[in-house]
């Protein structure tokens, strides 16, 4: 390339290290100030400068007063102090406590300790609704908050239906005029059906959209106190001591016959995967059953470590290996079972009948006793220290569910109401220790909370 004016000529291959190494040449070509060139650099020099501690850079005479100013004023701090712009430390202080939360998230069995708790109790409700005519029966499970948003809940003879976007309630299924009333209650896995079993033995299926009733099944003797879905399986418990899985699909839909339990079935739960059951009875066993050997009746397991009825069970969602069950008010207990060894890992007396959990927080739900008498109480997993409770109902806590967006808990008492909590949303604004954003992290969306 040749310059007429400054009469310059560079080589093709003036910038090869080679060449410059061999025989470095002295150029006027400016390069550029932001990728340097090197064929502007006397690299041995460079590098014998670099590593020579005593050579000192020489002033530049050069440069204009003004300019200097301005360079000390960028290398000086507010106090006047030497301010170096690029500095290597360690991580700041103020970043550990994110990496700490979410170091907790990851971890499974263990819990990191602080001085105060990630969560506290909500002090009242986010709403109240009357709920006249509910039945006060411990062994019933007639309240379940379905995957559309919509509450199921049984009052007296009445199986209505509210709405929780829109407020909007609908009667599902009436039978004041036959004697009869919804014992159990529980929506299918799509939400499409939902399915109520009856005082007088019978359970009946209904479309989710035109509250109509498509089917009936009268396998069983007396009431049906609770059902459980998986899939299109259908399980139900009741009086008559039998557990009977349904086949919604077939034309005969039963598919197995169990009757281990010697008193009334009332607690049925199928584990996230779909491969196990937990059945809970009032002869105070829990049973664990295998889906593949149901048929048998050769239960896996047999829990007899409570000693009153075991209604309330649930599962942990990110460890199927671990089942929580909970007594009734003369045992008074919530027990951790690893079910793959069939033992009780962890047993927490609270003096009261136990009913439901959720994520790495268990919720339990209380009648009869003294210290947690008529209240929901809030404990942090797998420790069992109390975070906080309610003391808004006044007579025992029959059922509890939870939205599907997993923030909100509802209660049903048998004071009359039901009452919403906002229990599992971001952590109080009043807690200095929690930032948005480890509000955000706080927020897992997994089942045994």
């Amino acid at each position: 390339m040749e310059d007429d004016g400054d009469n310059w000529k560079l080589q093709s291959d003036w910038y090869s290290p080679t060449r410059l190494h061999d025989s470095p040449v002295e150029y006027d070509f400016p390069g550029d100030r932001f990728i340097p060139n090197r064929s502007l650099m006397d690299l041995d020099q460079a590098h014998g400068k670099l590593t020579n501690r005593n050579y000192k850079v020489p002033s530049n005479p050069t440069f204009k007063m003004e300019y200097r100013k301005s360079l000390e004023n960028l290398t000086l701090d507010v106090e006047g102090r030497p301010f170096q712009m690029m500095v290597f430390r360690g991580s700041p202080k103020s970043s550990r406590q994110s990496c700490r939360l979410i170091d907790e998230m990851r971890r499974s069995n263990e819990e990191i300790p602080c001085s105060k708790p990630l969560r506290r109790f909500p002090k009242s409700e986010s709403r109240i609704l009357d709920a006249p005519n509910i039945k006060n029966d411990y062994y019933l499970n007639i309240l379940e908050w379905g995957k559309t948003n919509i509450l199921a809940v049984a009052l007296g003879a009445k199986l209505y239906l509210w709405n929780a976007d829109n407020g909007k309630i609908e009667v599902l299924s009436d039978m004041s005029g036959e004697n009869d009333y919804p014992t159990s209650v529980s929506w299918s896995e799509d939400a499409k059906t939902v399915a109520t079993g009856y005082r007088s033995s019978k359970i009946q299926l209904y479309d989710a959209k035109t509250l109509k009733p498509v089917r009936s099944l009268n396998d069983h003797k007396r009431r049906v106190g609770c059902l459980a879905w998986n899939g299109h399986i259908l399980t139900s418990g009741s009086r008559d001591r039998a557990i009977i899985n349904h086949d919604v699909r077939a034309r005969n839909s039963l598919v197995c016959y169990m009757k281990v339990h010697i008193h009334e079935v009332c607690g049925l739960k199928w584990s996230s995967t779909g491969n196990t059951l937990a059945s809970g009875g009032n002869d105070n066993r829990v049973y664990i059953w295998d889906a593949c050997k149901m048929s048998s009746m050769n239960p896996v397991y047999r829990l007899n470590d409570h000693d009153a009825a075991v209604k309330a069970l649930a599962w942990c969602p990110y460890d199927s290996n671990v089942l929580a069950s909970g007594g009734g008010s003369s045992d008074g207990t919530l027990k951790i079972w690893n079910i793959q060894k069939g033992t009780c890992v962890k047993s927490i007396e609270t003096t009261a009948q136990a009913s439901h959990r959720h994520h790495k927080e268990i919720l339990t739900g209380h009648g009869y006793g003294f210290e947690c008498q008529n209240q929901i109480c809030l404990w942090r997993f797998p420790s069992m220290s109390k975070i906080g409770q309610s003391v808004n109902h006044t007579s025992r806590v029959l059922h509890l569910s939870q939205s599907p967006d997993g923030l909100t808990v509802v209660s049903a008492g048998a004071d009359e109401t039901l009452r919403f909590w906002e229990v599992f949303g971001p952590a109080a604004d009043s807690n200095p220790r929690i930032s948005y954003l480890e509000s955000l992290l706080s927020m897992k969306t997994s089942l045994i909370r």
